[in-house]
Order: C-alpha cells, then structure tokens, then sequence
C-alpha cells in the first residue's frame, strides 16, 4: 500500500463518518489509516510524545477528556494557564528571590573566596532574568561546593593557638599573634563598632528585619570604615527610626491580639455561666490579685486589666453551667476522635501509595513499574529499542554501621543526584528500593547503556562525599540488558538483575552483562 492509497482511505473515512474535510479532522483520519498500514509517520506520533512530557496528574487528566489531536491537546493547555493566577505566582518568585539574594549576601561575607565568588555570581545570576537551566547549573556548582569542601588547612594554625573548625572567629581570636600595627588596630575596632552597630539595627520586638536595614547592614559589615563618612549618618539615622518604628507596630499589634482574644473569652465565658452564689477560693485570689494592679498603666494595658477583671468576676460567679456544657460536648470530641482516625488511616494509604522515593524524590518502584510498561508499549508498537540498568551501591551496609543512617542517606541523595546529572531528558531514573537504583534509556542499544553505566562508576569512584569532615569513599556494580535482545520486558528485567548479581559476585566495582 502507497501514500496515494492512505490518502483515499482518509477522504472516504471522513465521507463514511460524515465529517467535514477539515485539517485536523482529516490528520485523525491520515493518522488511523497510516496506523493501520503500517506506516510510521512522525507527525502521527507527536501527540504521544507531547502527552510524555507532561506529569503524571496531566496526563491522567488528559486520559479523561480523551485528546486525540494537537489542537484539542493545544485547548487543553490554553484553559490551564488561563485557571493560573499570574499575580500569585510573581509575588511568590519575587518573596523567592529576595530570600535567595539575602541568604547569598549572608554567605558573601562568610571569609571563604570560592563561596564568596559562587554567591556573587548567583546574585548576579538572579538580577538578570535567569532560565531554569541557568539555575540547574548553578545548584550543581553549590552540590560539587559541598562535597568537595575541606577545611582540613586550618589544621596548620595549631601551633599558633586553639582551632574551632566550626568558628573561624574564635579560632581567629586563640591565635598568638603579636605586632600588630596601629593601621589594623583602627580597623579591627572599626569592625567592632560596625558588629555592635548592626546588632543594634535588629528589631528586638519585631520578628521582620526591614530590607532597607538589611541593605545598610550589610554595607556596614562588608565595609566598617564608612563609619567614618559623614555621609551615610543620615542612613543610619533612619535606620534607627525605622527599627523603632517595626518594635512599636509590632507591639501595637499584639495588645490588639491579646484585646480580641480577651473580649471572646469574655463572651463566651458569659454566656455559658449562670448566675449563683457559689465560687472557689481559686477564682477568688485571681480576682483580688487583679484587682491589686496598678492603676498608673497604660491606657492599653489598663483596658486589657479591666478585661480580665470582667473574666475573674464571670468564673467566680459559677462553673456549674461550664461543666455541663463540657459533658455535653463529650460525645461530638468522641466523634471527632473518629474523624480524625479515619483521616490519620487515609494518609497512611495515600503516602502508600505514593510514586515518589520520599529521600531522593526520585521515582519509587510503583512509578517505575509503570515507566516500564510505558516504554514497551512504544517497542511492541514503533520498535522503539531501550536498555535497562540496575545499579547497586558497593557495601552500602558499612556505611550505615561506620557512619550512621543519616550518612547512609546523604550518600543515597548524592548518588541520585550524580544520576539525575548524567541521564538525559528522555532518560528515566528511578530508586528501585534499599541501594538499589535503576536507569531505563531510551533508544539505547546495549553499548550505550554500557558507556552510560562506566561514566555513573568512575563518577561515584572520585566523588569527594564529605560527611562531617570525613569523606567516605564509595563505589558501584551495575548490570545492563537491552530490550531487543529480549523476548518480554520481564526477561530484560531479569537479565539486568542477574548481570548485577555476577558484578558483585565477580568482584564488585565493575559494569556486566548478560
């Protein structure tokens, strides 16, 4: 069967559906009789692969209103973004930012030039509109920063004093060093009259820092000797004023807190008291310690006296009528109890049922099962050829005796990131369970798969994984299969599996296959 022959069979379906000839109606059409033909033709394939890059809840959602061409899939996006709330999102990237840049300025000054270099290009990175692979780049330079940092030079100062590796100011401070010239006496009391400014620019009340303060702060810090420009006395005029100003509102604002919540007390507490002549001798100190305040207070504070006044006299007045109203609520806390069992019991089996590994957050076995099926259906239908990895973290159950489970989950973070880093965006990575993790590449053959695992070993071979200034050296097995060689995807699956076992049995530290 020609082109020619697939074509007739589109217009005659379209005249037998009685539909119109239009674009997408007759692309439906092409795509069916192609299908049918056997003829692969790429634009018929494009919805499928538009649809894999979506996650998994749109894709559910597209398997519910059953999109069978670009332009219904291209509608389905349209009403997504127009449900999107673009102020929303600004506000929350332009809060982000700011965090971002703060915490960066914070590590600037933190004496150590490869930090101080990273921050200031980040900085820079974030005023200028960066892409989201911008970001990536950067917070893999911040990783390769963490687990290759070693602060073993300050050993060498021992012989000048006491080292505290994790206080450079202290460690600073015990050296023994003498001669020090009038020029760095100036300075070094200009730092601290530029520590003790700064301190005193934080609100001791309010819990915000304003960023005006924090801008001044941390050009004070960064250079102590503008204490000595006139200039910036203004600047910090106002940021005294400013400082005052965030105390009082933030004062302000708990006597109003603490004012609602006594006028519901008082309410509510009337309301459920009736009226006798029996009291407790409890009550009864409250009310005469409340009534021996003093007078001379705040007219704030003097309206909050009077308030709880009021509450002293409405407890005294009777507690009978508060303790029925208990017993009778008893029976809905009960309810409620149940509810909320109920509740308890469906999280368990909604974090159950969950598809992501809860440390690594990459997909957990549940999700994989479901890739794999994925990927063969596109090879029973397009002969589309993939390989399976599994890998396996060499004696990972030393680490966790040596070091502690928490040192056994940061290596398992580390080594799905190396992963992550390598795979490409058609690649899937998942955590199979335990150390055990698996790669599915997509039209891979078995020599690919192969390069692929020997680039993840030498990897993890001369990764610096620093845990509590120890670093932990790690290797990994792997066993490759490939789909093609295979009659089912459960034979490809096993073949990975036993090539995993004859890597560790062999040796350990090495790629196999089967």
């Amino acid at each position: 069967m020609n082109i020619q022959t697939i074509i007739k069979l589109s217009i005659k379906r379209l005249e037998q559906e009685g539909k119109l000839l239009t674009p997408d109606a007759y692309a439906e059409a092409f795509c069916r009789e192609a299908t049918r033909a056997g003829y692969k033709v790429e634009d018929c394939t494009k919805l499928d692969k538009f649809k894999l890059m979506l996650n998994k809840d749109f894709q559910d959602e597209l398997k519910k209103y059953h999109i069978k061409t670009i332009s219904e899939f291209t509608h389905f996006l349209i009403s997504k973004l127009n449900r999107t709330i673009p102020s929303h999102c600004s506000n929350l990237l332009e809060s982000q930012t700011q965090f971002t840049k703060r915490v960066l300025q914070v590590i600037e000054i933190l004496h150590n030039k490869e930090a101080t270099n990273l921050s200031k290009k980040c900085i820079d990175l974030l005023s200028r509109e960066p892409s989201p692979v911008d970001i990536d780049q950067y917070r893999q330079l911040w990783v390769n920063f963490i687990t290759t940092y070693d602060d073993a030079f300050l050993q060498r100062l021992k012989l000048l004093g006491e080292v505290d590796s994790k206080d450079l100011r202290k460690t600073i401070e015990n050296l023994d060093i003498q001669d020090i010239g009038a020029g760095q006496t100036d300075t070094i009391e200009l730092s601290k009259i530029a520590s003790l400014l700064v301190a005193s620019l934080v609100p001791s009340i309010a819990s915000d820092i304003n960023e005006k303060i924090a801008d001044l702060s941390q050009r004070i810090q960064k250079n102590p000797s503008l204490l000595e420009n006139s200039t910036v006395e203004d600047d910090i005029k106002s940021a005294i004023f400013l400082r005052i100003a965030l105390d009082k509102a933030s004062v302000k604002e708990m006597i109003e807190s603490k004012d609602g919540v006594l006028d519901k007390l008082s309410l509510r507490l009337i309301e459920m008291i009736e009226s006798s002549d029996s009291s407790t001798i409890e009550i009864q100190k409250i009310k005469k310690e409340l009534e021996s305040y003093s007078e001379s207070a705040t007219t704030n504070f003097a309206v909050a006296h009077k308030k709880l006044y009021t509450v002293a006299i409405a407890l005294e007045e009777n507690t009978q009528a508060l303790t029925k109203d208990l017993k009778k609520h008893s029976s809905e806390v009960g309810m409620l109890s149940k509810k909320i069992e109920f509740l308890e019991q469906e999280l368990a089996r909604v974090k159950e049922e969950s598809k992501e590994d809860f440390l690594t957050k990459l997909p957990n076995k549940r999700a994989l099962d479901e890739f794999v099926n994925i990927k063969e259906a596109e090879f029973e239908r397009y002969e589309k050829n993939f390989s399976i990895i599994f890998f396996d973290l060499d004696y990972f159950k030393s680490v966790n005796d040596t070091y502690g489970h928490d040192a056994g989950d940061a290596v398992l973070v580390a080594f799905a990131n190396i992963l992550k880093k390598d795979a490409r965006s058609m690649d899937i990575i998942g955590r199979w369970g335990g150390e055990e993790f698996v790669a599915i590449l997509s039209e891979t053959d078995v020599e690919g798969a192969m390069a692929f695992a020997q680039k993840i070993r030498n990897r993890v071979k001369n990764a610096r994984l620093m845990y509590q200034d120890r670093r932990i050296e790690l290797t990994v097995s792997a066993g490759v299969s490939e789909r093609r060689a295979h009659t089912s995807v459960q034979s490809t699956l096993k073949s990975a599996d036993e090539a995993l076992y004859k890597a560790k049995k062999n040796g350990r530290d090495r790629i196999e296959t089967k």
